[in-house]
Parts: structure tokens; C-alpha cells; sequence
């Protein structure tokens, strides 16, 4: 295999010519997070956040120029706008002999323009846990197939590029195919659309990559797939308050957010962080789940709260949002969704999934209102 160098990439990226300006790529963006991996490129362009909407062609041409070298597979890249909306040019590179300046306090804060929704698709829910370990996947695949199951044309994202869990709970084993070498068709099963990274790579390979490249696949993710009509996409976050929460925020207009938290005090402040994180960015949080709420022997039928009890709907009222509902701790969750076959789908008349049709009637009630129709938040870099 040809090694790709940094250098050559560095190469192509100063030949790039914007389609709308004309002007050089070196003339309106500066490269960073350059990230190259067994022939898969992943960088940023930091632009003017006043030019940022107009240069998508930029983009594109920059994707198109580091394809050609010879070595590479995949170019993905992604435009960054963080600095001041003063600025008129790039920041200055390190290599120059200097850092990059913060702009001084007085300047007009840069703010990222608001993005274009998806076409085709109605409403976009994030499902989201500020820690891992909560079963926040197996609330998402589960909540997907309970909104299917009332009538909706549903489709499920898993945004976790780290750990991807849809593959193996939604029983899909395939790699999707395109119909024109640039958009991915997206797979199914349980009459959901479903797309994952995890469909892309080895399940045992680990994803090592930078905040770029992981903002860079959702973009894709998101718009890069043939996902049709669709009433809800449900996106399945990975745990914590990062990139991809924040890529969510800055893509696409969010109908809202769903909070999945387990009873315990720790798994309770953690999900307040993730809450108020969706609030700073002006994203409607629909309301708190708890999993693994409490457990019923299976022999005796005694109910035992492991993990105490209550905690999320006491949280959900102090901090003012609904809660949604209560989901227990059981053998029956745990091997369906292993087994590639949500409870909703395996057990639909039983009670665990009777469970979650009531989160996905609450939530539908949410989304239906006249909130759901909202643009794509500005998020200010201080």
C-alpha cells in the first residue's frame, strides 16, 4: 500500500480552488486535525465563520483534491469556524512562528451559522446519558421500534463512533451498499433504517480518531445516507458531553432530547450534566427515563431496588422537565437486545414493552407540538 504523507496532502489542499470566490484555499482556510489512517484522511478547515455557510464548495473540492492522491481511500473534511466574526482571514498557523491569537474581549463573539435540516425526515430525537453503563442503547433501539410500532416510519443513527452497539442489537451483519459510490443505502431490520459505523468496520477493530474525523463520519452519517421519508430519526448518542453532542447541536435542528439515567445519585449528577448541556445549546430536553428502575425475581416475583429508586422522576422535578417513564432491570431486556432482537420486537404484548410504548407516547406528544418545528441552534465560542 502507498504511504500517504502529510506533506502531500498539505500539497493537494494548496492547489484547492474555491468554486464561488475563486480564491485559493490557503486565501480563506487554515488546515488543522489533519488525521491520516491507513488511507482514510480526516482534517478541518478553520474559515471565517461570516463565509463559513458559502463555503461548502470549498469543502467538497478540498475532499475531491486530497481523493486524488494516490494511497487514499477516504477525505473527509469539515468546516470549523470558532474565532472572531472580525477576523479576515485564517488564524495564523503555529508554524509560522507564532500561536494562533484569542480575539480581544471587546471584539464580536464568532457564531456558527445555522444548518439546513435533513430533507425527508420530520423529526430528529437524541437519546443521551451524561455516563455510560446506563443502557442508554438499549433505550434508544427499544424506543425506536415503540415509535414504529404506533404507526411512524422510524430510523435509528448510532452516533457512538467509539463503541457502537446497533450492530449487534438491531441483528444487522452487513456492510450497506450505495447506489452511486457516494451515499450509503441504509440497512434495516424490524422495520427500522438503521446506520452505524459499526456496520463499516470489524466489530472487534477499535475507532482511533480525533474530534475531526468523528464529526466529520456523523455529518456523513447524517447526510450522506439514503434514509427516504421518515417521521423520526432517533439518534443514539455516545455517553458524555463531547464532540458528537455538540456536532448534533450544530447540524441538525433537534426536536429534542431524551435523558436516560439509572436511580443512583452518581448516574443522576452525571445526567444533570448532560441535561443542562443540551439547555446551553438551546435543544429541548423531552424528559428523563429510568432504566434499571427496579428488579422482580423472576422466582418469586419480590421486587428489590437494587439501584435505589425514584431518583430520576424526583431529578425530572426539580429541575422542571417530564418524566417519561420507568423501565426495570431484567434478564428479558438484556437477552433480546444481545440476541439482535429488541424486547419491543420479541415481547410486544408483554410488559417491559408496554414500557416503553408509553415513553414513545409521551414523547410523540412532545415532538407534535407547536415546538417542533425549530431552526438549528447558534452556539457562541467564548
Amino acid at each position: 500500500m502507498t504511504t500517504v504523507s502529510e506533506q502531500s496532502i498539505r500539497n493537494a489542499l494548496a492547489g484547492v480552488t474555491d468554486p464561488g470566490s475563486g480564491s485559493t484555499l490557503p486565501e480563506l482556510a487554515a488546515v488543522s486535525g489533519l488525521v491520516i489512517k491507513d488511507g482514510n484522511i480526516g482534517f478541518s478547515l478553520e474559515v471565517d465563520p461570516a463565509k463559513g455557510p458559502a463555503l461548502e464548495g470549498l469543502r467538497k473540492a478540498a475532499e475531491a483534491a486530497v481523493l486524488g492522491i494516490d494511497g487514499v481511500t477516504s477525505a473527509t473534511a469539515v468546516l470549523t469556524a470558532h474565532r472572531a466574526g472580525g477576523a479576515s482571514g485564517p488564524a495564523p498557523a503555529a508554524a509560522s512562528g507564532g500561536r494562533a491569537q484569542r480575539p480581544a474581549p471587546q471584539q464580536q463573539q464568532g457564531q456558527m451559522p445555522a444548518r439546513r435540516e435533513l430533507p425527508g425526515i420530520k423529526s430528529i430525537i437524541a437519546v443521551a446519558s451524561g455516563k455510560g453503563g446506563v443502557g442508554k442503547s438499549t433505550v434508544a433501539t427499544n424506543l425506536a421500534l415503540a415509535l414504529a410500532g404506533q404507526g411512524l416510519e422510524v430510523g435509528l443513527l448510532d452516533a457512538d463512533v467509539y463503541g457502537p452497539s446497533l450492530p449487534r442489537m438491531m441483528g444487522i451483519n452487513r456492510k450497506p451498499e450505495s447506489r452511486d459510490g457516494k451515499t450509503l443505502i441504509p440497512l434495516e431490520n424490524h422495520s427500522i433504517k438503521c446506520m452505524s459505523i459499526g456496520f463499516l468496520v470489524a466489530e472487534d477493530t477499535p475507532t482511533i480518531w480525533r474530534g475531526p474525523m468523528v464529526m466529520s463520519a456523523l455529518e456523513q452519517m447524517l447526510r450522506d445516507v439514503e434514509w427516504g421519508e421518515l417521521d423520526v430519526l432517533v439518534v443514539d448518542m455516545p455517553p458524555g458531553t463531547g464532540d458528537a453532542q455538540l456536532t448534533m447541536a450544530q447540524r441538525v435542528p433537534l426536536a429534542g432530547a431524551v435523558i436516560v439515567s439509572t436511580p443512583q445519585d452518581i448516574a443522576l449528577l452525571d445526567a444533570r450534566k448532560g441535561l443542562n448541556m443540551f439547555r446551553r445549546v438551546d435543544v429541548p430536553v423531552l424528559g428523563i427515563v429510568e432504566n434499571m428502575s427496579y428488579f422482580l425475581c423472576p422466582h418469586c416475583g419480590e421486587r428489590s431496588d437494587i439501584f435505589g429508586h425514584g431518583g430520576a422522576r424526583q431529578e425530572a422535578e426539580t429541575l422542571g422537565v417530564p418524566f417519561l417513564g420507568e423501565v426495570p432491570l431484567h434478564l428479558d431486556i438484556r437477552v433480546a437486545g444481545d440476541s439482535g432482537t429488541p424486547i419491543v420486537a420479541a415481547d410486544p404484548a408483554g410488559p417491559h414493552a408496554e414500557a416503553f410504548a408509553k415513553i414513545a407516547a409521551a414523547v410523540v406528544a412532545s415532538i407534535s407540538g407547536p415546538s417542533a418545528q425549530r431552526a438549528a441552534p447558534s452556539i457562541v465560542f467564548e
